[in-house]
Parts: structure tokens; C-alpha cells; sequence
């Protein structure tokens, strides 16, 4: 599927003890950083632990990537099939779509059901209970501060960006399956991801270059919080330390 993300949440941005040594009380050996417990905000910030970029503009891209026509594969779609069988994971077995969601970013390439909770809950606490987490990277969050250190220094426009990232592979097995397989061997997504990356992202480009002179020359009007969680380029962030609970 292709995903356009409002927040990139760096979830590996925490303390972390080894999950054979974690307190009973604990659900996942990461611990945000300045914090005592997994659930706590943290206390001590980088600046790089929650980006969130234009919420009109992202409607809008996903508005041109819904036109495409997505590629599949037989291979993709019996390997998906794998994860029906569970209603929690039933939404991976589908075709891919057009989806808004969020995105973890992380220098780990990790795999199976234990990270992959602690993670969907690190996005959804750094956010303030509004992100949604639905793909992993390891690189967006990085890309997104060289982005707005170049808008604080007036090179661009920060509220330009879109997030776009198609799924190649799952985060977790399906039921019964390794996680070491679900690690090194299930690849069957990855040709059809880099296929759609460009089919849907095509249409994004057209669809921004057709409307360039009566739309996008001037810019869409972000209507909610734009940049990092420091508020660097202006406006209060509405996730952070303070911030109420979504």
C-alpha cells in the first residue's frame, strides 16, 4: 500500500534494556529518554522526536495518488493471505490502497510482535495519543531536520513536504509464522512497493504540476501545527511535554 504520514516519530530516540532484563511492570525494554517507565513522556528532548507536516497538503497528495492504478502480485497476495486469520492483522491481508497513517523511524531494522507493539505505542505517545502508526524507516525523521533546518534558514518551505512511503514487508509474523522468516525471507512486497512508489507518486507529481499556476505556486495553507517538536519555524506544537491527550 502507499502511505502519506502526518507525524515521523523517531521511536528509537529512547533509553533501552535488554527484554530479558526488564521489570515485571514493564511491557517493552524502551524507555523514553529523561523517563523512569515505558508509558512516560520524556523529559529530555533532541528536537528530532516528532515531526508533523501540512495536514491540507497531505489530503490533497493523497487525493492524486487515489487515481492510480496500484500493481499486486500473485506472490504478494498468497503471502498476505497469511495474515486473515487473525482480525487484528486483517487489514495487511488486503490489496494495496491509498492510506493515511503515520511512520516510526528507526536505525534498527527490527521484526516481530514485541517491538512492533512498543513502537506503535511510542508513536502514539510521542504524538499525544493522534499518530498512527503503520510503517517503519530509517531514515525520515533525519531527512525531515535537514528539511526544516533549511526552512529556518528561509531555503524552503517547510510546509511543502510530503511524507510518501510505500509497504515492502511486515513489521511482525503472521500467526504461527518465525519471526526469524518474517525477518530474512519474506520479501514477496518489495517489487510491487518500488512499482507503486512511482505509480502512485506520479500522479502526486501531475497532479501538482497541472494545478501549479491556479494552486500550488502559492502554497496550501497548513490549518494545523507544522515543524518539529521545539516549535523551531514558528507556532506551538500540539504534541510535546504539556500538551493534552488526544
Amino acid at each position: 500500500s502507499v502511505t502519506f504520514a502526518r507525524y515521523a516519530v523517531s521511536v528509537g530516540l529512547q533509553y533501552e534494556i535488554d527484554a530479558r532484563e526488564i521489570p515485571q511492570n514493564f511491557t517493552t525494554g524502551f524507555v523514553p529518554q529523561g523517563s523512569f517507565f515505558p508509558t512516560q513522556y520524556p523529559s529530555e528532548l533532541y528536537g528530532t522526536e516528532v515531526f508533523e507536516v501540512n495536514e491540507p497538503l497531505r489530503r490533497i497528495a493523497m487525493s492524486f495518488a487515489k487515481t492510480a492504478t496500484l500493481n499486486d502480485s500473485t506472490a504478494a497476495i498468497a503471502y498476505r493471505a497469511n495474515y486473515a486469520s487473525n482480525s487484528a492483522y486483517e487489514a495487511g491481508s488486503r490489496s494495496p490502497s491509498v492510506v493515511a497513517c503515520d511512520t516510526a523511524t528507526t536505525d534498527v531494522f527490527y521484526s516481530g510482535t514485541l517491538l512492533s507493539e512498543a513502537f506503535e505505542n511510542t508513536t502514539a505517545l510521542f504524538t499525544n495519543g493522534s499518530g498512527v502508526y503503520c510503517s517503519s524507516e530509517q531514515e525520515d525523521t533525519a531527512t525531515l531536520e535537514a528539511l526544516l533546518r533549511a526552512a529556518a534558514n528561509s531555503i524552503l518551505d517547510f510546509s511543502r513536504v510530503i511524507i510518501m512511503r510505500t509497504g515492502s514487508d511486515f513489521d511482525r509474523p503472521y500467526p504461527g509464522q518465525a519471526v526469524t522468516s518474517n525477518l530474512f525471507y519474506a520479501k514477496q512486497g518489495y517489487p510491487v512497493s518500488v512499482q507503486n512508489v512511482y505509480l502512485a507518486g506520479v500522479k502526486v507529481v501531475q497532479g501538482i504540476v497541472g494545478g501549479w499556476n491556479s494552486t500550488f505556486e502559492r502554497g496550501i495553507n497548513a490549518t494545523n501545527y507544522v515543524g518539529d517538536i521545539f516549535g523551531t519555524l514558528g507556532g506551538q506544537p500540539d504534541f510535546g511535554p504539556g500538551r493534552s491527550t488526544t
